[in-house]
């Protein structure tokens, strides 16, 4: 059996075993803890950590002599990721500040469900190990390692509506969005810290005002988040371009990669 095959095999294998632990298992764990400790949030917290054994089990098969925070990127700058997605996002703050009124009924544990603890371990699954393990250390390119995960990503967030015309828009928009903080990530030198904060400020201005009961949203809640994703994509490409540095997403690493990757 060939090393790629090989990969593959266990990469898919593991996913899987994740991805069915997490489906059957998760609101188990979470409800088990909840009761225990009586926090939401720290039930939530402990459940993603725990369905994310098999994720780790796979790493360390593949990988044996790197350490998880590498693979999962973590051991990146967190102060660069934050000021990115801080900034970037400034668009989206001043917009709602302007049209839409601060929601009355926030609690502290929904808002760090919403916000801290789903933009992390979302962004873990999602972008660092689905996506990002493909793309760096796989011939696969940009859009071949973007698509399965992007769709995943996109599918899981279809609960928040039954009707069939916001289904859609849901679905477009989580998986274009996932593209786009793939895109963030990659060209952050792998810094998925960036992904993160993005997630998070987004979700937290869409939690605090009273924007839309679903990610479809409407004119002015897309409108900001539009421009809040034209404001990042520049400072990007203009970072990179300051610094010289060479682009992740070209068209040598589209679709199957030509040269190697700087991860």
């Amino acid at each position: 059996m060939s090393k790629n095959i090989r990969f593959f095999l266990i990469f898919i294998l593991g996913f899987v075993i994740y991805y069915f632990f997490d489906l059957f298992y998760f609101k188990n764990i979470q409800h088990f803890i909840k009761e225990l400790f009586r926090s939401k949030a720290l039930a939530h917290v402990l459940a993603y950590t725990i369905t994310l054994i098999p994720i780790i089990i796979t790493l360390k098969i593949l990988f044996p002599q790197k350490k998880i925070f590498n693979l999962f990127s973590l051991d990146q700058n967190v102060l660069k990721g934050f000021t990115l997605a801080f900034i970037g996002t400034f668009p989206i703050l001043i917009g709602y500040i302007l049209h839409f009124k601060i929601a009355h009924t926030l609690s502290f544990e929904s808002l760090f469900i919403n916000t801290i603890s789903s933009a992390f371990f979302e962004e873990i699954i999602f972008r660092a190990f689905l996506i990002g393990i493909l793309f760096r250390f796989t011939k696969l390119g940009f859009l071949s390692s973007i698509l399965f995960g992007s769709l995943l990503f996109a599918q899981v967030h279809l609960y928040q509506s039954q009707n069939t015309i916001e289904l859609i828009e849901i679905f477009a928009i989580t998986f274009l969005g996932s593209v786009f903080f793939t895109w963030v990530y990659f060209e952050q030198d792998f810094n998925i810290w960036a992904a993160i904060f993005l997630h998070f400020f987004m979700n937290l201005y869409w939690e605090v005002f009273n924007v839309s009961e679903n990610v479809s949203g409407n004119f002015y809640g897309n409108l900001y988040k539009l421009l809040s994703i034209i404001l990042i994509t520049g400072i990007v490409i203009y970072d990179k371009k300051k610094k010289k540095k060479t682009f992740q997403i070209t068209g040598k690493t589209l679709f199957i990669k030509t040269r190697e990757v700087q991860s």
